[in-house]
């Protein structure tokens, strides 16, 4: 148990204001082929795999490719008090609004995802097994960070609020129970919706991390772990499980339903191209190993074990 609490504040060490984290975009996406229908969920397991490992692609991208950094975020709180009540979400007219290089100083995530699901879309209606993968797991990626609270406002990592490194604490156990996909009816209204909620979520995300700092004991907040050959200095799990229990299960929420978000936009994408036949596609069926493997997994899931 000790062992597993030690794995978990490991894990909670990733950061809001550059991503959910390796860890949980190989989760999100690996768990939302669960979420999927029969029409789908052959191909999606046969391929979940390449899936999982390409769940991170678009972070990597950064590294390359200078144009990638806004896709995973909007500073909304740059646009004024009430942001979503005077962004367009029509791009064009968000352009004409703002103009363009604003928009991308300032992130671009809604309008990415609704670009992504329409190329998934694109990718469905040509039987291209490679474009569809792709893409559901970019689309994945850019769906998971917008669930991410501090992905939606300029004071990304507490560096206006004198929390710099502020850091998100993520159970490594994953809620089980987050539905199955539903059709989506308007895209870019869902992932403007998506934005909106997370950036709800940021004055609790910041103001209890703040109550904390000024209540827990300065000598017990930090600990030297070693990392890989190095020691450097973490969070301790005495303060991650306090700001745990301070978010009081936000971070399962926003889990939760990014998972589901996933889903549905595959879902959605499939739907709109015509329900093409996907078990056409798949290349190397699973075996009853894997196939059994990944029921096992299913049962797990819906336990909340995973």
């Amino acid at each position: 148990m000790k062992y597993a609490f030690r794995l978990v504040c490991g894990l909670l060490l990733l950061i809001l204001c550059s991503s959910w984290g390796f860890f949980a975009h190989y989760r999100i996406g690996r768990l939302a082929v669960f979420t999927l229908p029969k029409g789908m969920s052959s191909f999606y397991k046969a391929n979940i795999d390449y899936l999982t490992a390409h769940a991170v692609a678009a972070d990597k991208r950064r590294y390359v490719d200078s144009a990638e950094a806004p896709r995973h975020f909007l500073d909304a709180d740059h646009y004024g008090k009430n942001p979503f009540g005077v962004i367009p979400q029509n791009w064009d007219d968000a352009v004409r609004k703002y103009t363009a290089d604003t928009l991308d100083k300032y992130g671009t995530v809604p309008w990415t995802i609704v670009f992504e699901y329409y190329h998934l879309v694109k990718a469905f209606k040509a039987h291209d097994t490679t474009d569809i993968l792709n893409t559901s797991a970019n689309l994945g990626h850019y769906l998971a960070d917008a669930h991410v609270p501090l992905h939606l406002t300029l004071n990304y990592n507490g560096q206006l609020s004198n929390q710099t490194g502020i850091h998100a604490f993520w159970e490594s156990r994953i809620p089980g129970l987050f539905g199955k996909a539903r059709y989506i009816d308007d895209p870019l209204k869902e992932a403007f919706r998506i934005c909106g909620s997370s950036y709800k979520e940021v004055d609790s995300v910041l103001r209890f991390e703040a109550m904390l700092n000024k209540t827990f004991p300065p000598d017990k907040k930090y600990v030297m772990v070693k990392h890989g050959s190095k020691m450097i200095q973490d969070y301790s799990e005495a303060y991650s499980h306090a700001y745990m229990n301070m978010l009081n299960g936000m971070i399962q929420r926003r889990i939760r339903s990014s998972i589901l978000s996933v889903g549905s936009f595959w879902y959605s994408a499939w739907v709109d191209a015509g329900q093409p036949d996907l078990n056409k596609l798949i290349a190397t069926p699973l075996t009853p190993t894997q196939r059994s493997a990944l029921d096992k997994e299913e049962v797990f899931l819906k336990r909340g074990k995973l």
